[in-house]
């Protein structure tokens, strides 16, 4: 028992602050929800003009709530296995998990303060 908690306890020390986004693929989507406790996926593609837009909002979001809430980015274009899972038909969205349960999402491009405010309310 001692040494397992042990172990906990490193592993605990071990997590990682993520100030800047960090990608997402099909293979480290699960993982990646299921061992932070709240996650914001952007779904976008290169392409996609409103993404370029979200995007610096994301950037900047994840230096305000490092520690607190882990984003990630997904390229639907090279991981359309997850796309089809949450039925992604628009992009960008934003996909909303707390304990590895997806609890929201919003498809489109909204202004930081109304993301800051879906955020808060997950806190």
């Amino acid at each position: 028992m001692r040494e397992m908690m042990r172990k906990v306890a490193i592993q605990e020390r071990k997590k990682v602050i993520f100030d800047k986004p960090v990608e997402v693929t099909d293979k480290t989507f699960n993982e990646t929800i299921r061992n932070n406790q709240l996650v914001v996926v952007d779904c976008w593609a290169p392409w996609c003009g409103p993404c370029q837009v979200v995007a610096p909002i994301i950037e900047e979001l994840a230096r305000q709530y490092a520690g607190k809430v882990l984003f990630g980015k997904l390229n639907v274009d090279e991981n359309p296995f997850i796309a089809m899972r949450y039925g992604i038909m628009s992009i960008p969205t934003l996909l909303f998990f707390k304990n590895g349960e997806l609890v929201d999402r919003i498809v489109g491009a909204i202004p930081k303060q109304m993301l800051e405010q879906k955020i808060k309310s997950f806190l």
